[in-house]
């Protein structure tokens, strides 16, 4: 007989949201960076709305849904190399198992990277990032080369990288993993007790009073800067 399973909460949504809308704001940073233009504009509103995303994330995952807090995909190089030689325990099939946490963190920094040397950069025509006017020439031209060139390449890939990886999953190990990230829930095994993500009106309403919260001051820091 098939084993039973259940479905257990996994992404709260405040993960959830966090995710679709960096994707959004990533993938459209990139078209209007390319565009040009007038086009420009809407670059940095939508690099100012990442850094807001990645500081939330970072918020969140302290006091978040369970399988969505740091402490739950931070794994130890050991752990990673035992997960590569197929031993792995019941919970690395629930939240992000240890070698899609190197993705995550991976993530994380270059896009950190990112939006820090976007601050950074001057085109020197018509637009500038607003800590140039604290950075020496060499130091805006380096941030600008970098942002305009291998970061941008660099997420790219990991964008790539990520799709595949998704892909390789649905395909040859048979797991959705866009399903759990649209509605929160993932089959696990009847018998495996693993806890659930805490997805509450009160989570809830935490992560929308965390976010607005960064965002008051994001915008007022950019405003000040500016």
């Amino acid at each position: 007989m098939p084993a039973s399973t259940r479905p257990l909460r996994i992404w709260d949504l405040p993960t959830r949201i966090f995710h679709w809308l960096l994707a959004f704001c990533v993938i459209s940073s990139i078209i209007s960076g390319e565009v040009g233009g007038n086009a420009i504009i809407w670059h940095f509103r939508l690099g100012y709305c990442v850094i807001v995303l990645l500081i939330f994330r970072v918020a969140w995952g302290f006091v978040g849904g369970h399988w969505s807090r740091f402490k739950q995909f931070f794994y130890s190089p050991l752990t990673i190399l035992r997960y590569l030689r197929g031993q792995s325990k019941p919970e690395h099939e629930v939240g992000h198992n240890p070698l899609g946490s190197l993705s995550v963190w991976g993530l994380f920094f270059i896009l950190g990277a990112q939006v820090a040397t976007g601050l950074m950069s001057d085109d020197e025509i018509a637009s500038q990032g607003p800590l140039v006017q604290f950075m020496s020439g060499a130091t805006a031209s380096l941030a600008t080369s970098y942002h305009k060139h291998w970061g941008k390449v660099i997420i790219i890939l990991l964008i790539t990288l990520h799709i595949a990886a998704i892909l390789f999953y649905l395909f040859k190990k048979k797991e959705d993993l866009i399903r759990p990230m649209l509605h929160g829930d993932k089959d696990v095994l009847a018998e495996r007790a693993l806890p659930a993500s805490k997805d509450a009106a009160t989570q809830r309403i935490t992560a929308l009073v965390i976010f607005v919260l960064i965002a008051l001051v994001v915008s007022y820091g950019v405003q000040r800067l500016g």
